[in-house]
């Protein structure tokens, strides 16, 4: 999930409470009527899992030992087909360049499960024994968690495939850490698999998870409309006229003018945003000349805008390149943006789907066991490629848990957060994301086929 950004609350110590985890930023969870599951235990799904427990620990650490950036996931497509192909699972392949479409079952509704595979340009820092073994790359996203799941998924459902009332595809989706892999994989549809079937052509409906380690393991979030926003990167490039530290009234300072811009950024949300609209304007890095007694030529800074809305984006954009634009020219400076879409396209707000939310949470809550449905009181303002798919059929994005007191992430006082390079997960976890898939998968498939044989009988429902 690139773009990791805060409508979360941090918890810090309490010298006069219990003792709480230092330094990771927490969802806000109510309590609500539409996570209260409906009637009809599923727990069969997780007691099944917990038999492919070892299998689930084993891959997932075999996949976090060989992490892969964007695009490059060639082993990580490797193993996965190894594994889809020790199942007897037909699959598609290449899609999105290094992605997989995988089938299971036939015919109508066709509902798709999806995990991202690229890792991230970090450093690991774990100490554990199955760390990266490729210098500067590391599962620090849990994308390795998502694989593991998925094909946790893919072998349970494999195992029911006879009982199973239509077709499931599992995407397993390249470069969600700034690739839009999610877009590309939506624009491959048509044609891709063996017809009438592109990616997501015929899908009734899609779901996807990641790894949370603010929320206790086993927890599942999400909340119906925006979940997530829309994010972009951008560069500035201040352009005037250096000289010596000595003399600069015969300059136009672009360093000076890179500092006002920046500053006046930050009205752009703050007096000209409603307080009812979130939006985040992210400056992150600054660069400028190399001496200490010469004024640049030019300087730069970067950083990331994000909103929960395309038109908010649109009004932010707008007023980004006016405002720069004008106060570069104040101190004798052009200034010129560059939104890099590129290298980083547009990731816009990932939208729940209602009746998909409604129908994730009460099979969450039906799967019992360690898992506890909650209702997320607020979007957060991270970017997730995700909203690709959730644009093109309905969809629910939800956000499983990872949090051990005891082990993995959280252990002790202190635990370490999504893009960190001492980022860990418990484990535990993965069974419960494998059931919680095929649970999803085979009940949606079941219950869509119950909704049509009753507008056969005249008792018409709103399809999900």
């Amino acid at each position: 999930m690139p773009q990791v950004g805060a409508t979360l609350h941090r918890q810090q110590e309490d010298a006069d409470g219990p003792r709480r985890a230092a330094g990771p930023w927490h969802l806000r969870l109510t309590p609500a009527a539409a996570c209260t599951p409906a009637a009809g235990s599923l727990s069969h799904f997780l007691d099944r899992a917990a038999g492919i427990q070892d299998w689930l620990v084993g891959t997932r650490r075999e996949l976090h030992s060989f992490p892969e950036l964007l695009f490059e996931e060639h082993n990580t497509s490797a193993t996965i087909r190894r594994h889809l192909d020790q199942l007897n699972i037909p699959y598609q392949f290449p899609v999105a360049k290094t992605g997989v479409v995988a089938t299971i079952g036939s015919g109508a509704p066709v509902v798709v499960l999806r995990a991202d595979i690229d890792a991230l340009p970090i450093t690991e820092e774990t100490g554990l024994e199955f760390a990266s073994r490729n210098g500067g790359r590391m599962h620090a996203c849990g994308h390795d968690a998502h694989i593991t799941m998925l094909l946790g998924a893919a072998r349970l459902l494999k195992g029911i495939e006879a009982e199973l009332k239509g077709t499931v595809r599992l995407l397993f989706q390249p470069a969600e850490e700034g690739g839009a892999g999610g877009d590309l994989m939506v624009k491959e549809g048509d044609g891709l698999l063996p017809p009438p079937a592109g990616a997501l052509d015929g899908v009734k409906a899609a779901f996807g998870m990641h790894v949370w380690p603010a929320m206790p393991s086993g927890e599942v979030a999400s909340r119906p409309g925006t979940l997530l926003a829309g994010a972009i990167q951008f560069e500035v490039t201040v352009r005037g006229r250096g000289g010596h530290a000595a003399m600069p009234y015969l300059t136009a300072d672009p360093v000076v003018a890179t500092a006002a811009a920046v500053g006046a950024l930050q009205s752009l949300v703050a007096r000209e945003t409603s307080p009812f609209d979130p939006a985040v304007i992210s400056v992150t890095r600054m660069a400028g000349g190399h001496a200490f007694n010469v004024f640049p030529d030019t300087a730069t800074f970067g950083g990331t805008v994000r909103s929960n809305s395309d038109e908010g984006m649109q009004r932010l954009r707008r007023r980004l390149e006016e405002l720069v634009a004008s106060t570069a020219a104040a101190h004798g400076c052009t200034a010129e943006v560059d939104w890099m879409e590129d290298s980083m396209p547009y990731y816009p707000p990932t939208v729940n789907d209602p009746e998909a939310f409604k129908f994730a949470m009460d099979v969450a809550g039906r799967c019992g066991g360690v898992l506890q449905a909650q209702l997320l009181a607020a979007a957060t303002m991270g970017g997730e490629d995700f909203s690709f798919i959730a644009r093109a059929v309905p969809s629910c994005f939800i956000f499983l848990g990872t949090r051990n007191e005891t082990v993995g992430a959280g252990a002790g006082v202190v635990f370490h957060g999504l893009h960190t390079p001492r980022f860990t997960l418990d484990e535990g976890v993965l069974k419960v994301g494998a059931a919680l898939h095929t649970a999803l998968a085979s009940q949606y498939l079941q219950q869509w086929h119950e909704r049509h044989e009753g507008e056969l009988e005249g008792t018409a429902r709103e399809e999900l």
